[in-house]
This record gives C-alpha cells, structure tokens and sequence, in this order.
C-alpha cells in the first residue's frame, strides 16, 4: 500500500478513535458525580491496576509498553477532568473571586515598600520603576523584608527572584516554604556592574572588593582576571559602596551599580564588569494579603508532589490538559524529609479563567505543601 492509501486508513481509525474516546471521558465525569456523592477520592490506584492488566492482555505482548503508556495517559486526563468537574470546598477558588472582584489597574503611586540593603541597591532601582513616590524602609536580610511585609509595617516588599546569568535566588525561594505572602507584580531590572573605588585609586591599586554574592558570581570572569585581589561578602551591592566609601583605608574596591557611584562620591574603575551584557535580575513585589492588579498573565504557585513514579507528570498533565504553558520549574530540598522536593511553578495563566481558579482549589486539595503565590503582570 502507498503512503497515501496508509494514511487513509489512519484517517478511518480515528473516525472511530475519537468517539469513543468523548464518550469514555463522558463516563467519567459521570462517575466524578458519584465519587462526590460516596465522598471518594478522584484516584482509584486499584481500578486503573486492573483495567492496565486487562488492556494489555488484549494485544501482543510487543505492544504492552505503548498500551500502557497510552492507558496511563488516559488515566491522567480523566482525573484531571475529574477533579475540575467537581467544586472545591476548600475555599482558596473563592478567595481567588473575591479578590479578583477588588483588582486594580496598576500599584499606587505612594507605598510604603521594604527592601533589602540600603540606598542605591538594585532593590532600590526596582523599587523606583513600580512606584513613582515610594516610601522606603531598608532591611539587612530577605526574610526582614517579608516579616515587614507580614507585620504591616509595610504593605508591599521587593526581593530579587532570578538573575539570567547566575539563576535563581535560592534564599528567596527557601524563604517561600517557611512564610505565607502573595506576588502583585514583577519587573526586570537591567543589570551593570561597575567596580567603584575612592577618588585617587586606580584599577591597579586594588587589593580588595566588596560585593554581593551574586553580583560576584556575575562577575566572576573579571574578578578572575585579578587573582591577587581578595573578594569580600557584603549584605548588598549598596552596602559594600557605602561600606568602602565610609572605610578610611586605601586599595579597596566594590562592585556595584553608577547610582551608587553618584551616590557614595566613589569613582568608576572599570563599567560593565558583569560576565555577560545582556544581564537582567527579575524582582518580585509581594504583599500580605492576596491582591491582583493589571491583566494578571503568570501564576506562581508552590507544591510537593508524592515521591512515586509519573507523579510529577501526572501534575505536568493537569496543566497540559488546560492548554496552560509552565514558564518555569524551580525544585528546593524539603527540610526534614527524605530526598523529597517542593516545586515552584510560573504558570502562562490568568485568574479570570473559571477553569484555571478551579485548577487551583484542586491542586490545593490534592499536593501537600500548596501555595497559592499570586497571579500578576510583568
């Protein structure tokens, strides 16, 4: 038979295919009904045993692998329709309407905002494109930052999330897992490093630099280029000009940005001393409470999954069965567990989709470890 006879009789088979396949997702989301009459879970782990043993005995045993494959699969949208044809009882789909119902168009104006660092920070930098007359209030760690954001002293809070040449901000993502806060938007602050130093030094002169971890990891290439140079941690870029700036000894450096050049009267050795030009940091704005503003197209969100084989493509699948693109996967160790992880998500998604607001109640009820992080623009 030609290629083209061959794919006509394809065509025929999935004439019938796909009927069948309707009515067998039909049948489930009638048997969904009758789990939440008798109070029973979607997954049936016994059920879908005994229909992957029967299925696989109806072909040759150099099929079974496909069969299976393929079955499982089926499984996997089923109880995604499943668990979406059901309404959540947990609440967090109606907490998401009810403040959908209060969104606003874009961030006030005037805020009080904490950061971490001090003036001149990229933190700062970020803060300045979200709000034209911010109120700042510095702290010397993340996690004050979000404590503030918590106890009300102030109503939003910026933390770096990502840079696209050193990765994530791992501390950030740890802190996720130990405190409850929502994201309102992001931005991506663009990236340059200078290495600053008082009035009389020259490049050749520097014995020492101060900096951030992360911007030394960005700029480690040049900093490798000085290998008699000691390189010092500091609680933020701002903070090592600031700190080399006040410091009455000679041949000390920091890498930082211009404005705290400007800012701290210290001269610019050499510019853009990160690895790569095209270097940017996403920061993230949270608040305490959950609150949407702008169209909203990224969720974020929080989980664990079971530690069992296809369980992470199983949630994969959920999303897949929405048409809802996974921008990102971020994995961090879960303290006190076995080689076990929590997963962060950044979903292509908005809140006012019904089905993804259901998909989110669901999640909830069904992965240890949920957090709703928020729906924003960036």
């Amino acid at each position: 038979m030609k290629i083209t006879e061959l794919r006509e009789a394809i065509d025929i088979i999935d004439e019938n295919l796909v009927p069948l396949f309707v009515k067998r997702m039909e049948t489930t989301g009638l048997i969904a009904t009758e789990k939440k009459i008798e109070n029973l879970g979607v997954r049936d782990s016994k059920r879908e045993r005994e229909v992957l043993n029967k299925v696989t005995e109806l072909s040759d045993e150099k099929w079974t692998t496909y069969i299976k494959t393929l079955y499982q699969t089926i499984f996997s949208l089923s109880r995604t329709h499943q668990t979406l044809l059901n309404e959540n009882e947990n609440g967090l789909a109606e907490e998401i309407k009810k403040a959908l119902a209060l969104k606003k168009e874009k961030l006030p104006s005037k805020a009080t905002v904490a950061c971490q660092g001090t003036e001149g920070s990229y933190s700062q930098i970020a803060t300045d494109k979200l709000f034209s007359l911010p109120r700042l209030l510095y702290f010397d760690t993340f996690e004050n930052v979000i404590n503030a954001v918590e106890k009300g002293m102030c109503h939003f809070g910026i933390l770096p999330i990502e840079n696209s040449n050193s990765g994530s901000v791992v501390q950030v993502y740890d802190l996720m897992k130990e405190h409850n806060f929502h994201i309102a938007k992001s931005i991506r602050v663009r990236i340059s490093h200078c290495l600053l130093a008082k009035e009389k030094e020259q490049l050749s002169d520097i014995k020492e630099i101060w900096s951030h971890p992360q911007a030394i990891e960005q700029c480690s290439v040049f900093l490798a280029s000085l290998p008699s140079v000691k390189v010092h941690l500091a609680e933020n870029t701002a903070v090592a000009a600031r700190q080399v700036a006040g410091d009455e000894r000679s041949h000390i450096g920091a890498i930082a940005s211009s404005t705290c050049g400007a800012l701290y009267n210290l001269k610019t050795l050499k510019q853009g001393v990160e690895n790569q030009g095209n270097n940017y940091t996403r920061f993230i704005c949270v608040t305490k409470d959950m609150e949407f503003y702008g169209s909203g197209n990224k969720i974020s969100l929080m989980l664990s999954v079971p530690h069992t084989p296809g369980a992470l493509y199983d949630l994969l699948s959920k999303f897949a069965a929405l048409d809802i693109n996974v921008w990102k996967i971020e994995s961090r160790p879960l303290p006190g567990t076995d080689f076990e992880f929590i997963f962060y998500f950044d979903l292509e998604a908005g809140v006012t989709s019904e089905m993804a607001v259901n998909l989110m109640g669901t999640l909830k009820e069904m992965y240890p470890n949920f957090q709703f992080l928020g729906c924003y623009d960036e």
